[in-house]
């Protein structure tokens, strides 16, 4: 066995690598230095020779002024040019000009006379002036475009119970309409030295002017207050019920002349008669016809007796009764023997 070890497969495999980059490495040198081929075009070259501007001759006027040697030229003029600076528009220059804009458009909105309302044109009304209404919303003299619509609304309602429906309208350039619906008074009520109107809803408001349609009430005491019939804010609360606006109105044919119907909490809507007593009717609208048929059958059976009594109610149809005087019983009640009522009942 000779003392060379042999060689591992790593230095084998290295020394092939080795010998394959020197081949690869002679070959490269070799082509890098391989002349090139001419390569001949067949394409005829064509010269393309840049034109020369040839400056114009000048022009010469030549004119006969009858001495030699004396030519004019023609004058040359050069016009000054005025050049415009460049305006390079940014989004700061186009937001100060909208600002300016609109600041300028807000201040001659504002300020020119043109756009003041000179008064407001009045719709519907009837008892209610004109003159009042611009009182209480001072639009006069304002500019179109600070009236609030909304806002007159609600100030009118709020200072002007009688109206029962306001609309506010405003037009370009200074216009104001407004258009009212007024209460209707039914009854007017005298209380405590004061009166005033209700309508048939039982709302109160401040008279105006005179209603000879009007049914007189004297309330001996305060009625209860009634309802609100409406889911509207602005509208005022009743001063007396409904029922008891329909009740007055169906009694109110019925009173004797001379006589004025009253309100008392006690017996309710009454009267006195100026034969001598007192009737009392209750405040219940739905049987008011049946209340006064029966008074009317128990007058005529009492008079017919020769009877004159102080006090005659009739607040219960089915069960009325009348108070003759002091030194007599009290109270009677009325049988189906006294009186007869009409349609059979």
């Amino acid at each position: 066995m000779s003392d060379r070890q042999r060689p591992t497969r790593a230095e084998i495999a290295r020394q092939r690598r080795n010998q394959r980059t020197r081949k690869e490495l002679e070959l490269t040198s070799k082509r890098a230095l391989k002349p090139m081929q001419s390569v001949t075009s067949r394409v005829p070259e064509i010269v393309v020779a840049p034109k020369t501007r040839q400056a114009a001759p000048r022009r010469r006027f030549n004119i006969a002024l009858g001495l030699p040697e004396i030519h004019l030229h023609k004058p040359q003029f050069r016009i000054p040019q005025f050049r415009m600076p460049r305006i390079r528009p940014s989004w700061r220059l186009t937001s100060f000009l909208i600002i300016v804009f609109f600041g300028a458009a807000i201040y001659f909105s504002l300020t020119l006379p043109y756009f003041h309302v000179p008064n407001i044109t009045l719709l519907g009304g009837g008892r209610l002036s004109r003159e009042e209404i611009e009182a209480v919303l001072g639009v006069n003299g304002q500019s179109i475009f600070t009236v609030q619509p909304d806002e007159m609304e609600i100030r009118l309602r709020m200072n002007y119970p009688e109206l029962a429906s306001v609309d506010v309208n405003a037009y370009l350039p200074n216009h104001v309409y407004i258009t009212v619906v007024e209460r209707e008074p039914v009854i007017l009520w005298q209380q405590g030295g004061g009166f005033t109107w209700i309508d048939a809803a039982g709302v109160a408001f401040r008279p105006r002017g005179a209603v000879s349609t009007l049914v007189p009430v004297n309330g001996l005491s305060t009625p209860p207050a009634g309802l609100a019939t409406s889911d509207d804010p602005l509208s005022p609360m009743p001063y007396i019920s409904k029922e008891l606006v329909e009740a007055i109105l169906i009694l109110a044919p019925n009173v004797p002349a001379g006589s004025t119907m009253f309100y008392d909490a006690a017996n309710g809507l009454g009267w006195e008669d100026s034969r001598g007593w007192k009737a009392y009717f209750g405040t219940s609208a739905n049987d008011m016809p049946l209340k006064v048929r029966v008074y009317q059958s128990l007058v005529a059976s009492l008079e017919g007796r020769g009877k004159v009594p102080v006090f005659i109610s009739v607040v219960y149809p089915d069960a009325p009764f009348y108070r003759m005087a002091d030194f007599e019983e009290d109270a009677t009640e009325v049988t189906t023997e006294d009186l007869t009522v009409e349609d059979g009942q």
